[in-house]
């Protein structure tokens, strides 16, 4: 072969390479892209969200998305994940990724009267709920009337008993359950740190008294 006609081959050989190589890349980045919350609701969710079909909160529902979205998205992604009353995991599309979930949630909540803010970052930690949320949307249940023996919120004389071994063995209660209260107060969504914050914030109110 001369010598021309090997540069010529050599070239025509690096140039396919390079193609290659190219269309590689971009199909893993393809793949790599997550889909915006739109996208996965359009494409998904919407099937049984945008009607209500078996149960689902129909978007637009302000009243039936407000009640969810007090649980937080962290607690939302989690029934979407494992699946619901009749809503499979995933929505029944498996190749969602949890962030696209997150995304499909978010979205949801803010067509039905929500201001949430879409996730950017797959790495950061959903936010966790203040112990006043938590409080005023699962504990009260029973600490507002002393249901089961529970310590009424507001009467310190129930209380202060109660942290005498110190607020970590309390919270250790909550999250592991006592007496008439079941474990992490009957929400197994409640990560610790949100259990903390929720008995601190009735440790507090209760403190200063009847209200």
């Amino acid at each position: 072969m001369s010598s021309n006609k090997f540069h010529e081959h050599l070239m025509a050989t690096v140039v396919a390479l390079s193609w290659a190589l190219a269309l590689n890349f971009g199909t893993a980045s393809a793949k790599e892209a997550d889909r915006s919350g739109k996208d996965v609701v359009d494409a998904v969710c919407g099937h049984c969200h945008n009607s209500g079909k078996d149960g689902a909160p129909k978007i637009g529902d302000k009243q039936a998305w407000s009640r969810r979205a007090e649980a937080g998205l962290g607690a939302l992604t989690q029934h979407a994940l494992k699946g619901i009353r009749k809503m499979p995991a995933h929505g029944g599309n498996q190749d969602l990724s949890d962030f696209e979930i997150q995304r499909a949630i978010t979205h949801m909540v803010n067509l039905s009267g929500g201001s949430w803010t879409e996730p950017t970052n797959k790495k950061a930690k959903t936010a966790d709920r203040s112990g006043k949320d938590i409080v005023n949307m699962q504990c009260i249940k029973c600490h507002k009337a002393g249901t089961n023996g529970a310590p009424k919120l507001g009467d310190r004389d129930a209380w202060i008993p109660r942290a005498v071994n110190g607020m970590d063995a309390l919270v250790r209660s909550a999250i592991n359950g006592h007496g008439g209260m079941p474990a992490r107060g009957g929400m197994a969504s409640l990560t610790d740190s949100e259990m903390r914050e929720a008995v601190i914030y009735m440790f507090d109110q209760s403190i200063k008294g009847p209200h």
